[in-house]
């Protein structure tokens, strides 16, 4: 079995974009006719970008070659341009045509990817999502009001969520690391209070960042927190601070959750070896795929981490997350 034909597909998501402006998905298709599909999560670029540099790779690394050995393929593509470290870019691009090759090796032995990782352990999945307004909201208000927050909450719960997702502490800035004022402080207090007091017990709160805090400031926001138990704190501070982040989760009881913008198992050791986070985040459309993301699972689970993979993206990698959790 070899792989012959790459396709590429740039498809809009159509507002409100939830998951991202645009998807980039990858069919690659084998002498024998057995068609795989792979999503990239991928944003440093423009998706046609993206897309060649998928081309690229596939004509280099895959084309000619069979689906089957993927250790190889993901090593000549990390290692073979002279940088051999992370880069979210070429992991993505890699994550995608790594993906799709699993789903021709499932075709080619009529077997679900899960099976080939070691079986199947969970029967169900937990599952959380973010809170969204409703198409009668007017979007910046509701992310302003812990009432409307709280009410968007309990209806999901309703819906079989067992945990909701917010990030309340302003937007991501691509500056440097910040202090919260008080009266941020004060606000997202009111954002997870309204939370738990309509929620009570019946579900977990997750509270969300994008890095965007300095070591210092991420403590002083967790310990105004903690009295209303959150499931997670997510990248306090920006992801390559890893000792940054470990002074944080030393620092609060709430558990620190990371790992979206992280690629390679090599990248995830680091973090867990200097303990900055206990609920690890791969997304397997940027992280190296499925395989890598196994990798990931096997290190977390010797440092008693859990996984919680990311999916701000498309079909496709949940698809894949899914298999892998």
């Amino acid at each position: 079995m070899k792989l012959t034909n790459f396709q590429s597909y740039i498809v809009k998501n159509p507002p409100p974009a939830f998951g991202g402006r645009y998807f980039i998905f990858v069919t690659l298709t084998t002498s024998c006719g057995l068609t795989g599909t792979g999503e990239i999560y991928a944003a440093s670029f423009a998706p046609e970008i993206i897309t060649a540099m998928a081309n690229d790779i596939f004509q280099r690394y895959l084309e000619g070659q069979n689906p089957f050995q993927i250790e190889k393929f993901c090593r000549r593509a990390h290692g073979s341009g002279f940088s051999h470290r992370p880069d979210p870019s070429l992991q993505g691009v890699v994550s995608g045509l790594e993906m799709a090759c699993w789903d021709i090796i499932g075709k080619a032995l009529d077997r679900p990817v899960y099976d080939l990782l070691g079986g199947q352990v969970h029967d169900r999945l937990r599952t959380y999502t973010y809170l969204y307004p409703r198409d009668d909201q007017d979007a910046g208000q509701f992310y302003n009001d812990p009432v409307a927050s709280a009410e968007a909450a309990l209806f999901y719960v309703k819906q079989g969520f067992t945990a909701v997702k917010f990030d309340p502490a302003s937007s991501y800035s691509v500056f440097d690391g910040r202090q919260p004022t008080p009266s941020e402080l004060e606000f997202c207090e009111s954002m997870v209070g309204a939370l738990r007091e309509t929620l009570g017990t019946s579900a977990d709160i997750l509270f969300g960042t994008h890095g965007q805090f300095t070591p210092s400031g991420a403590l002083r926001l967790a310990r105004v927190l903690e009295k209303y138990d959150p499931l997670w704190f997510e990248e306090p501070v920006p992801p390559d601070d890893v000792e940054g982040m470990a002074r944080v989760a030393a620092g609060t009881s709430i558990p620190v959750a990371a790992g979206e913008r992280l690629t390679t198992v090599g990248e995830f050791a680091r973090l867990l070896e200097y303990g900055a986070a206990s609920i690890i985040q791969p997304n397997l459309g940027r992280c190296g795929g499925i395989l890598q993301g196994k990798k990931i699972a096997s290190v977390a689970e010797v440092k008693q981490a859990v996984l919680a993979p990311h999916c701000y993206c498309g079909p496709v990698v949940a698809a894949a997350n899914i298999q892998l959790a």
